[in-house]
């Protein structure tokens, strides 16, 4: 693979060979590139989860990694994001991963020839992201086709919601999506989350996004929560099997309550897990075809 930037790039055999190889790597595989090739972190916005996550496996790949740091960089300097990139093609970097506000930035980057690993973009895809989803999915319950997962939040703003719906409906899952009215996302097949919990296989959780909120007095934590959130009392009405999961960062007691985000239905730190097999799985497909 040239670059991993939206997964409708990708076929559902290849979708399927990287969870395949993450999970391989899980349990034990290993590739090791004795620190000949390099990766480049580029992240034009705060991340945690998935900064550190893509540094942690290409150090598990035997990789060199560079954290580029956009408030120390000559974009204060006006350097436009392709002569940022083009940069570290230059010095010798054989892969980048990139997060960037900007939807669909990666269309600018066309004319580079390193690989490139969408770390997310705007509010339109984050690959890796619903890669891990989909290996915790398979990895409880060893196969997609008719399972039930309902989107719960601001569908309308999150990457996270728009590269799952699809994928997972390629996949042979019911999608569905709830939230706040105002967050719906057009086309998305919308329902009230009360309506449909006890059929859920997975309850898929989405960050409140408080700095969309601020100076909006109509906007309340404790409403959202009994309104929209995973609640004591919705908790109980999932099924047996369920499951529940969250990209993280979590704002307790708003979109999920304290206690189940580490409940025995819970699997939001095992998607933080995966996620470095995941991405191990990524790069080394880039890397590979090098």
């Amino acid at each position: 693979m040239k670059k991993i930037v939206d997964l409708n790039d990708l076929s559902l055999e290849q979708i399927q060979d990287i969870i395949d190889e993450a999970i391989a790597f899980k349990k034990g595989k290993t590739i090791d590139y004795h620190q000949k090739k390099v990766v480049a972190n580029l992240f034009f916005e705060p991340s945690t989860r998935t900064h550190y996550s893509f540094d942690m496996a290409a150090g598990n790949l035997g990789c060199r990694t560079q954290n580029f740091e956009a408030s120390n960089s000559s974009l204060k300097k006006g350097e436009t994001l392709y002569d940022t990139c083009k940069l570290f093609e230059s010095i010798g970097c054989d892969a980048l991963v990139i997060r960037h506000p900007e939807e669909d930035y990666y269309k600018q980057l066309e004319n580079l020839k390193v690989p490139i690993l969408n770390a997310g973009d705007g509010r339109g895809n984050h690959p890796s992201q619903s890669l891990l989803d989909l290996m915790t999915i398979k990895e409880e319950f060893g196969h997609f086709e008719g399972l039930n997962v309902v989107i719960v939040g601001d569908i309308f703003h999150s990457r996270v919601a728009h590269s799952n719906y699809h994928v997972m409906q390629r996949l042979g899952m019911n999608v569905y999506t709830s939230g706040p009215l105002e967050y719906k996302q057009e086309g998305y097949h919308y329902v009230h989350f009360d309506d449909v919990i006890e059929d859920m296989d997975i309850v898929m959780l989405l960050r409140v996004q408080h700095e969309r909120h601020i100076g909006d007095e109509n906007f309340s934590k404790e409403k959202y929560h009994q309104i929209y959130g995973l609640s004591l009392e919705r908790y109980k009405r999932m099924k047996d099997s369920a499951i529940i999961m969250h990209p993280a960062p979590i704002n307790r007691d708003v979109e999920i309550k304290d206690e189940l985000v580490e409940s025995e239905k819970s699997r939001i730190f095992t998607q933080m897990q995966n996620g470095v097999y995941v991405r191990m799985a990524m790069l080394h497909k880039v890397l590979e075809d090098e």
